[in-house]
């Protein structure tokens, strides 16, 4: 077969660096041709680059860092109602169910206050002082005799205006939707209750002759402003409250994004190297991280020797010694020593991004807690309505005269009786006094759900390093060889470590010091990355490190041997020590278990729980912590995923799982978990994904934790017992019903104080649990 010449016509130079950007001419000399188009740079190094991967400047794919997961506006962000999880928007709005403002699926790592916050806030703060002129008007103004009062009336129905139309505007906008989606719940009660007693309020203002005679009161008929402004105010407060809460959810995503570094130093075609930013960094190229900086993206080592503290992401709280050809971990730190590597994931690809997206997937799979309650607050808003309805109409056509005033009365202190003040306080006052009394028991719980949840758990997922350990590397015991003390062993190797920022020297000088011993001068010291230290002391040579070290010494370790293996299978880090080429001793250093972990796990088999620990160190380490402590079920070697997929796994068997962790590497699991626990001694990322954290980092904490939950439950269903029996009395009183038998009606300044009464009684109930024991 033969080829026809294929003749190429000219075409215009392309004018702009596809590499860098930036704009060129065509007097460049750094210029190239590639198939029949001509392409110039601004430098050698530009040009290199691209023809060494013509592809991935002429077909660019967007890649996208981590900080842009949440930052770029385009159709991938998508918004839900935090407490109707199937709404799902292209953009930002409200719930076309509750009203409530929508929020990012992954929230921006930059962005500003919540509007619907600062909306609130505006509000309750300018309408606060209102509020509380009109309660002591109403309260105290007959007392005060400022004005005579029917023209009181008119003076705190100008002070409720502003705080009905405007401060209440979006509570009634909530309470129309709720009617328009069928879908009835507290706002439609708040705004029925606050806007039935404003009109009747307003009537009896400026038409006072319609009501009968004895409803007039201290000079003029009953008005009720002061209820509604009290009412819309602590409404405005609950939600403030709530909105700061709800902002809680992001941090653990937010400080994730925010461990990745900003820049990168990437090594160009021509030797030269440049700081770029993370989101230029693209698959293949080569970056210098140099000692003390993190690793920008996940990648390979193609040049040098190093230790990487990987903890903040696989929880191992030893440094990794990496080397040519070993993996590396974006966002990981470099402790020291130089690196070259080759960029393999970026963006959306690296760990990292993923760990992001697990932890802001398993937020928002939760249902809401106020689900049941939303369900039942629905039915009892239409029996209230149904009922104020009938009594509005049966004392209208069956009442004595004037019939229709009294069945307006008493129709609007049904709605007055069942505004849900105590309905609504029933749960929040018992869940503010409960975590009152946890915060001085070291007990932090982010929201009620965890309460009224971790009484429930019946399995306990734990992760080792942080959680069972103390998460660092503590010096265990030095053993010497032929007759040398372990002291002088520690000794020597402590004023060798002086030198070394690397953590098991850290271990090793903190315990000769805390031993009194004296540390001596080191001389021509030498770190040998991932492998040990060497020096001089008092004219003598001495070497500190791994087996490797001692190999390259031509140093013979046989002796010891036996006792560094039994270490090891143990998950300690044993480090031997030489002096004049001979071999004098090891030291072991591990990551030891706190001393409250065992009364801990003892005390939590006694309450029925099932324990699992799910580690992302070794297999043999995390089985040897498990051996020690009693725990028959151990999973080792676990990634974030994996830890996640436990959880979902045992949550599918029916079981109430609760995660406890310290690690980003369990921020997702602890997400997912029904109760995600954290120590107070680990990450910030951790402590914002769970539900509770232990701030001594104490797991017996846990124990104390499942005790008042079972108070507080049981004392957030008194309050609610008790409001709906309250309700249950009140609204036929409030209808009426006792009339034909006492002739008694329940004014509506009487179904006022009766609702603020069953009010004061659940706080006082609530009060109660901070006796308990």
């Amino acid at each position: 077969m033969t080829q026809a010449n294929v003749v190429l016509e000219p075409l215009a130079p392309h004018l702009k660096d596809l590499v860098c950007g930036m704009n060129v001419t065509e007097n460049s000399k750094h210029q190239t041709e590639l198939n029949g188009k001509f392409y110039y740079f601004c430098s050698a190094g530009c040009r290199v680059k691209f023809m060494n991967s013509p592809e991935n400047y002429l077909h660019p794919k967007k890649v996208v860092a981590p900080a842009e997961l949440v930052s770029q506006e385009d159709s991938n962000v998508m918004y839900t109602c935090p407490m109707h999880l199937e709404i799902l928007e292209k953009k930002p709005g409200t719930c076309p169910k509750c009203g409530m403002a929508l929020e990012s699926m992954i929230p921006q790592l930059d962005e500003a206050e919540n509007p619907e916050l600062a909306y609130f806030l505006k509000r309750f703060w300018w309408t606060l002082p209102l509020t509380l002129s009109v309660f002591v008007l109403a309260m105290f103004g007959h007392q005060l005799h400022l004005v005579a009062m029917s023209e009181q009336s008119w003076i705190e129905m100008i002070l409720t205006a502003p705080i009905i139309f405007w401060a209440g505007q979006t509570f009634f906008v909530r309470g129309w939707q709720s009617i328009l989606n069928r879908s009835p719940n507290m706002w439609t009660l708040i705004c029925m209750g606050t806007g039935s007693a404003f009109i009747y309020s307003v009537v009896a203002t400026i038409s006072p002759e319609v009501f009968p005679a004895s409803f007039i009161s201290m000079g003029r008929t009953s008005v009720y402003f002061e209820a509604v402004a009290v009412i819309i105010t602590l409404t405005l407060l609950g939600q403030i409250l709530e909105l700061k809460a709800r902002a809680q959810t992001s941090i653990a995503i937010k400080i994730l994004l925010g461990l990745a570094p900003k820049t990168a130093r990437r090594k160009n075609a021509d030797g030269g190297e440049e700081d770029i930013p993370l989101d230029e960094v693209n698959i293949g190229d080569i970056l210098r991280v140099r000692p003390g900086e993190k690793i920008p993206v996940d990648g390979i080592v193609t040049e040098g020797v190093s230790a990487v503290n990987e903890s903040m992401l696989t929880g191992e709280p030893m440094p990794v010694s990496k080397q040519v050809g070993d993996a590396l971990i974006g966002a990981t730190l470099n402790t020291h020593g130089s690196l070259m590597m080759r960029a393999q994931k970026v963006g959306a690809n690296t760990v990292l991004a993923q760990i992001v997206q697990l932890v802001a997937q398993a937020q928002r799979s939760k249902a809401p807690m106020q689900r049941l309650a939303d369900s039942v607050s629905g039915y009892f808003v239409v029996t209230v309505v149904s009922v104020s309805v009938l009594t509005f109409f049966a004392w209208g056509f069956f009442g004595p005269e004037p019939s229709w005033v009294f069945g307006l009365i008493n129709a609007v202190a049904v709605l007055i009786i069942a505004c849900p003040c105590a309905l609504g306080l029933a749960t929040p006052m018992s869940i503010m006094v409960a975590t009152g009394k946890a915060a001085s028991l070291g007990i932090l719980f982010r929201d009620a759900s965890a309460i009224e949840n971790l009484r429930k758990v019946d399995t306990l997922i734990v992760d080792k390093t942080g959680t069972l350990t103390e998460g660092r590397p503590t010096f265990q015991e030095a053993l010497g060889l032929d007759g040398q003390h372990s002291d002088a062993v520690l000794q020597i190797a402590a004023s060798l470590d002086q030198g070394s920022e690397h953590p098991l020297a850290a271990a090793i000088v903190s315990a000769a010091r805390y031993a009194g011993l004296k540390l001596s001068s080191v001389e021509q010291f030498d770190s040998v990355s991932g492998i040990g230290v060497q020096g001089h002391i008092n004219h003598q040579s001495v070497a500190l490190g791994n087996a490797q070290l001692m190999k390259q010494l031509n140093i013979a370790i046989d002796q010891l041997i036996p006792q560094a293996q039994t270490h090891k299978e143990q998950g300690a880090s044993v480090m031997y020590l030489a002096v004049d080429q001979q071999l004098m001793g090891l030291l072991v250093v591990a990551d030891a278990i706190k001393s409250s972990t065992p009364a801990a796990i003892q005390s939590l088999k006694e309450a029925g729980i099932q324990i699992i620990m799910a580690s992302g160190d070794s297999v043999t380490t995390a089985n040897t912590v498990a051996k020690q402590l009693g725990i028959e079920t151990v999973f080792g070697e676990v990634t974030p995923a994996a830890k996640l997929s436990l959880v979902q796994k045992l949550q599918n068997e029916g079981r109430i799982v609760a995660m406890a962790g310290d690690g980003i590497n369990d921020a997702p699991a602890l997400a997912q978990s029904n109760i995600g626990i954290a120590m107070g001694t680990g990450t910030d990322v951790a402590m914002n994904s769970a539900q509770l954290t232990l701030v001594k980092g104490d797991l017996r904490g846990i124990a104390q934790a499942i005790k008042l939950s079972n108070q507080t439950v049981r004392n957030m269903q008194q309050n609610l017992w008790f409001a709906f029996l309250y309700n249950s009395v009140g609204i036929p009183i409030a209808a009426g019903a006792l009339f034909p038998l006492t002739g008694w009606l329940l004014s509506p300044m009487i179904a006022a104080l009766a609702m603020s009464l069953s009010s004061v009684s659940v706080i006082g109930n609530s009060l109660r649990l901070r006796m308990s024991h």
